[in-house]
């Protein structure tokens, strides 16, 4: 439900930017923490801090296929005189490190990740020796049986070893009780390569939310079919099911909805059940033929009076009608996005965006900003009393101007990364002035 404060008589009847922001931000709550599997925590943001329950690697462990030494017993080796050592076993990844122990003049060939034996202090490489061989330097080891019985001789080295030489040792990544990742995290492949590393199989977290976007227009035809006479292709709802997914939210592409208030609005009921936010585009404005107008302007939740859809009129450009509130018995929370395919898509990036950040528990909800210099052929202009967002190109600290004004150019829009902000105050900015940046990429 909108909990923006109802405006004085004779209030200007445009909503700020930051007035119908600060309105939605104030009504989206953050989705309840689940536990879920590693694979299905990917994307989603930590609720808790995770500490190390084992510290990793839990042993110290050879960083190369070689031999474990005593110092002592390779200081001065060389190829010209090598140090000679009993073989007295292998070490395997997996292997128990007590199984065999490495005495004065003795070496035990070992694997790269097997555990260091007792009494080895360092590991010469492979390369370092003669494989047991006999003869000059090896490039590699041979395949030998891990029984400590089969896997005797002697070994000749050619390089001495300092202590602790390629040895990975034990809480070197990290140590028992150590803080892995805080809460707040977003869970990358890293971050899950971590928890499963520290023998996490769940992890607490906030799920991504449900994002159902469907646009109106019974002028809409989709991708891949014929386009007849006054028809155009839907790209709106695929634009903004993939802005939803980008923002991190688990999106749903419903089809193009023909201009019919019953039949839109069974439709959003219909969609409620996977839902934890609604974004429809198109629609809001004041023509004839504004179907999400008809259809949601009366429609309030079931069990919460005063609630449902409220219409508004915000001092930007592109993105002037908007529509917000919540609908059905749970108040899933609705954005109303006009249907011009830059205006649906800067004001997604302005409101619905934030919406999906704030419902996956994140703190920083909005896009980076930066200052940079104009550069442009000409002064752009803008309309006094509207914040404009001009789509535009960033790079090392100039931002230059993609396109015309129009809300309809969406070629533009797929060769911009960021959006030039004009205040509301300024009618004309100058090629060289310093403006304000939203970073999209």
């Amino acid at each position: 439900m909108s909990t923006a404060a109802p405006r004085p008589a004779g209030q200007d009847p445009l909503w700020s930017v930051e007035e119908h922001l600060e309105d939605i931000l104030a009504t989206v709550r953050p989705l309840e923490p689940i536990e879920l599997q590693l694979p299905d925590a990917q994307g989603c943001v930590l609720v808790e801090d995770v500490t190390v329950p084992v510290s990793l690697p839990p042993f110290d462990n050879s960083s190369m296929d070689g031999y474990a030494v005593r110092v002592a017993d390779v200081v001065g080796a060389s190829e010209e005189f090598p140090a000679v050592l009993e073989v007295v076993g292998d070490v395997a990844a997996g292997q128990a490190a007590d199984l065999l122990r490495v005495g004065p003049g003795q070496a035990a060939r070992i694997m790269t990740g097997a555990p260091l034996p007792p009494g080895a202090e360092a590991v010469v490489p492979v390369e370092w020796t003669d494989g047991g061989l006999g003869e000059g330097p090896v490039d590699g080891m041979r395949a030998r049986s891990l029984a400590p019985e089969q896997a005797t001789g002697h070994v000749r080295v050619h390089r001495p070893a300092e202590a602790r030489a390629h040895v990975r040792a034990k809480g070197s990544d990290v140590k028992a009780g150590d803080r892995a990742l805080e809460a707040g995290t977003v869970l990358g492949p890293p971050q899950i390569a971590l928890l499963a590393a520290i023998g996490r199989g769940t992890v607490r977290v906030r799920p991504r939310p449900r994002v159902v976007v469907l646009s109106t227009g019974s002028e809409l035809v989709q991708p891949g079919e014929e386009l007849g006479s006054g028809q155009i292709y839907d790209s709106n709802s695929f634009a903004l099911t993939a802005a939803a997914r980008d923002a991190g939210a688990i999106a749903y592409r419903v089809g193009a909805v023909a201009d019919d208030a019953e039949t839109l609005r069974s439709t959003i009921e219909d969609q409620l059940v996977r839902a934890d936010l609604v974004v429809t585009t198109g629609g809001v404005s004041v023509g004839a033929y504004d179907v999400v107008k008809e259809a949601l302007s009366h429609v309030g939740d079931e069990d919460e009076a005063g609630s449902g859809i409220e219409f508004r009129r915000i001092a930007m450009q592109p993105g002037k009608p908007q529509g917000f509130g919540s609908i059905g018995p749970d108040h899933i929370p609705l954005l109303a996005l006009p249907g011009n395919p830059v205006s649906s898509y800067v004001s997604f990036e302005l409101f619905a965006r934030p919406a999906i950040r704030t419902l996956m528990g994140l703190q920083d909800v909005h896009r980076p900003t930066t200052r940079a210099t104009l550069t442009a052929d000409t002064a752009l202009t803008s309309p006094k009393g509207r914040r404009q967002f001009l789509r535009a190109t960033y790079a090392d600290g100039t931002v230059r101007p993609v396109g015309g004004a129009g809300s309809h150019l969406v070629a533009a829009l797929a060769h911009a990364d960021a959006l030039i902000v004009v205040p509301e105050d300024v009618e004309s900015v100058e090629p060289g002035t310093e403006v304000e940046v939203v970073l999209l990429g």
